[in-house]
């Protein structure tokens, strides 16, 4: 399965053109994130509004990896660890937190990282943000293929490891745990490691998805991590199909071509101040009309065509 996605991949990244296959790598980017916070919300029903800080923390442990070291593997390894040790502390946390208590501890987490950057700015350079120092591509490979490739791999690998760990014993205790608890225990599961264990598989994919971020931009700043990106990236799994890694990929697809849209029709109207905005308004719609027709998410539409068929 990840030879012939890959295959596909590289297929498309030598039809399209640029600017295509730089929101082909964006797409790829995002299905990192998604895919875990999948796993994390969908599979084991912990409710995360931080995700944008947690890709920020891998986005910023790279730059200043790459800046030190010049080492892509290095630096994108380095990125994962960093990130999986905050969603791990974050997720020790979290196991003792039920509902909006939740929600609030990740919200904190969101408003804190921003303003830490802007604390420490001569490690971060505050709102300026760092530079991130990239090698060229390989050979007279054009750098938005050369980044479609790296953000796709990166893409593969990890939602391929998330698909063989929620088959396995540890995706069915993520189940059993969002659906009863009590039961849970009562069939030996171990609730608070499986939580926590389910924040650090979901934040190390962040890290990771951060930090391809940060090769897209070749630049971070906290501009880039807003908190409305951890909106969006909730709204996003739940319209793509909570609980599914093919609603995650959709959820990834939205999360490029929605803010597309958005910004063409700010354009059209000749007030691009309401393009953040509208983008926001944008999704909610999107939402809504998703929860009246699909309840389950845009997944869903496919598994029941089977299920008639």
């Amino acid at each position: 399965m990840i030879l012939a996605g890959a295959l596909v991949i590289v297929g498309l990244s030598f039809l399209l053109p640029p600017f295509r296959n730089y929101q082909l790598a964006t797409v790829g980017a995002y299905f990192c994130v998604t895919g875990g916070l999948t796993v994390l919300t969908g599979l084991n029903g912990q409710l995360s509004l931080g995700h944008g800080a947690l890709m920020a923390t891998g986005a910023y442990t790279f730059a200043l990896a790459q800046n030190r070291w010049l080492s892509l593997p290095v630096s994108l390894v380095a990125a994962i660890v960093v990130t999986t040790v905050a969603g791990l502390v974050i997720g020790l946390a979290a196991a003792r937190l039920r509902g909006p208590y939740l929600a609030g501890l990740t919200l904190a987490v969101a408003v804190v990282v921003p303003s830490v950057t802007s604390t420490f700015d001569e490690i971060f350079n505050s709102d300026q943000g760092l530079s991130v120092a990239l090698d060229p591509p390989p050979g007279t490979i054009p750098v938005e293929q050369w980044q479609a490739w790296l953000c796709w791999a990166g893409a593969l690998l990890s939602t391929s490891l998330l698909a063989v760990l929620v088959r396995g014993r540890f995706g069915r205790d993520l189940r059993a745990v969002r659906d009863d608890e009590t039961a849970a225990r009562l069939a030996g599961v171990d609730v608070a490691r499986t939580q926590v264990a389910a924040f650090v598989v979901s934040a190390a994919c962040a890290g990771l998805s951060g930090a391809l971020f940060a090769v897209l931009a070749q630049s971070v700043s906290p501009g880039a991590f807003p908190l409305t990106l951890s909106l969006f990236l909730l709204m996003a799994i739940v319209i793509g199909g909570l609980g599914s890694l093919a609603g995650a990929l959709g959820g990834a697809f939205l999360l490029v071509a929605l803010p597309t849209l958005a910004q063409a029709v700010a354009e059209g109207t000749g007030s691009p101040r309401l393009e953040g905005n509208l983008a926001l308004v944008i999704f909610g719609v999107v939402l809504v009309v998703v929860m009246l027709a699909a309840p389950g998410g845009l997944a869903s539409i496919r598994f029941r065509r089977r299920r008639t068929s």
